[in-house]
């Protein structure tokens, strides 16, 4: 392949600071100087002077909104856009928007712009421009394994869990399964130590000064912390006072697979049938002001799918304004009875009489297992390997009305039936990451067609 080089970087430009103030941290080696914002994105090529200045585009944004907080008008369109790069090798797990710098984290080695032929090496992260494509020269971070997880950061920051212990060669680089890398150039933010150990980060959510963590791990900042944290942002300590434990798993520890907030609440789901002491199985909401589980309560993911699948929740996301939010699973084919390989809606307030809810309503893909899902307003995206949607009756075979959904779909958010969106995607292992953003629909996976378009495991969908 051939090498890459790093350009001059321009001299660092002034940050404002951000809405809620947490302790200062050491400035990067440089910033690049923000340039004119890009137009609308466009599906024809980027002259090269206009996308070379939006590489630039590192300014400081406000801080980062919660997942679930994007709201779309519509359902995106069926045609991907052009520019995204392609990811050559490998599987997409997470994705970050920085500004207008999409941090894209996974299992990969490769990656090409779109419309060239030249490949850079990008070990397990990478960052591109959002409106053209263009890979960012500066920031090339070399994780020594996955990538399972992102969240943005202040300042042209971005926070990255996974499976890894260093993102660089040098000592500096040695990390623990969680960092906080510069956009500029790569490297860990000094002052951030979050000393997360004893397994992986599998879910992050920022919410202003906090940071929650979720994953396989025993230990943060120094405290027992198994499978959960809520970390300071800017330094990495654990919060002493939040000390809410995923417990009485069924398989060999507990796990987080998946967290979103919403409404000043946490969604955590994975393997444990306990939050906190309280009898949670699978999935449980947290009330982050009070650092306690909440009443709410569902009994709908009691059952046991497949042997394989001890916990099989695998995502959630809140709709923006947090009234609801939406859970995908695995599990293996076991009919309309059972919870396994669906995707279903949650309001987030309880009935007053007691706390324990019932979905809104179930979506079964009929043995096929969901891996991601993004809730926006407009509609309930769904990803995995499925092969169909609206199939409660199938088997691994399409039932009685089962809708054709190649590995992804979109479901009506009030009426829980597929709506008619159906670009079609390579299945593969499946749909890992979606970020929605203002310009549409982020799709991280590991294959290499997506509405019957070449995109290598990385594409966006469009609003119309």
């Amino acid at each position: 392949m051939l090498p890459e080089t790093t350009p001059t970087r321009a001299a660092p430009a002034p940050v404002p600071p951000p809405l809620t103030a947490p302790p200062p941290v050491a400035a990067p080696p440089s910033v690049p100087a923000p340039a004119a914002a890009v137009p609308a994105l466009r599906r024809a090529a980027v002259p090269a002077a206009a996308a070379l200045a939006a590489l630039s585009v590192l300014a400081a944004p406000p801080p980062p909104a919660a997942a679930g907080t994007v709201p779309h008008p519509a359902v995106v369109s069926a045609d991907p856009v052009d520019t995204t790069p392609h990811v050559l090798d490998g599987i997409v797990n997470a994705f970050a928007l920085v500004g207008g710098t999409v941090v894209v984290g996974g299992r990969f080695g490769r990656v090409r712009e779109a419309g060239t032929t030249r490949e850079v090496e990008r070990r397990n992260l990478f960052a591109y421009d959002l409106a053209t494509g263009r890979i960012l020269p500066g920031f090339a971070p070399r994780p020594d394994r996955p990538v399972r997880a992102l969240a943005a950061g202040d300042d042209g920051t971005v926070y990255a869990g996974g499976e890894f212990t260093t993102v660089s060669a040098s000592a500096r680089g040695r990390t623990g399964a969680l960092t906080r890398l510069w956009l500029s150039d790569g490297s860990p933010v000094a002052g951030f130590a979050a000393r997360i150990s004893g397994g992986p980060v599998t879910a992050l959510v920022r919410d202003g000064a906090a940071l929650y963590a979720g994953g396989g791990f025993t230990r943060a900042g120094g405290l027992a912390r198994p499978a959960l944290a809520r970390l300071d942002a800017a330094t990495g300590a654990a919060d002493a006072a939040f000390d809410i434990r995923p417990d009485a798993p069924r398989g060999s520890r507990a796990r987080v697979h998946a967290l979103a907030l919403g409404g000043g609440r946490l969604a955590v789901g994975g393997d444990f049938t306990t939050l906190g002491g309280l009898p949670r199985a699978q999935l449980g909401l947290v009330d982050v002001r009070a650092a306690r589980v909440d009443a709410w309560r569902t009994a709908f993911y009691a059952p046991r799918c497949a042997r394989d699948f001890p916990g099989y929740v695998r995502g959630l996301d809140f709709a923006p304004g947090g009234s609801y939010f939406a859970v995908v699973t695995t599990g293996g084919p076991r009919g309309a009875e059972r919870p396994c390989d669906t995707a279903a809606r949650f309001e987030t307030r309880p009935p007053r009489a007691s706390g324990e809810v019932s979905p809104t309503w179930v979506n079964h893909t009929g043995g096929d297992s969901l891996y991601a899902v993004a809730a926006t307003g407009a509609a309930v995206y769904v990803g995995g390997h499925q092969r169909w949607l609206d199939n409660p009756e199938g088997h691994d075979s399409a039932g009685p009305g089962a809708a054709p959904r190649p590995g992804i779909g979109a479901i009506d958010p009030r009426t829980g039936r597929a709506l008619p969106w159906n670009p079609t995607r390579e299945r593969g292992i499946g749909v890992k990451a979606f970020l929605t953003c203002p310009r549409g629909l982020l799709v991280g996976s590991d294959t290499t067609r997506l509405g019957h378009e070449y995109h290598a495991r990385v594409g966006m969908f469009p609003l119309p």
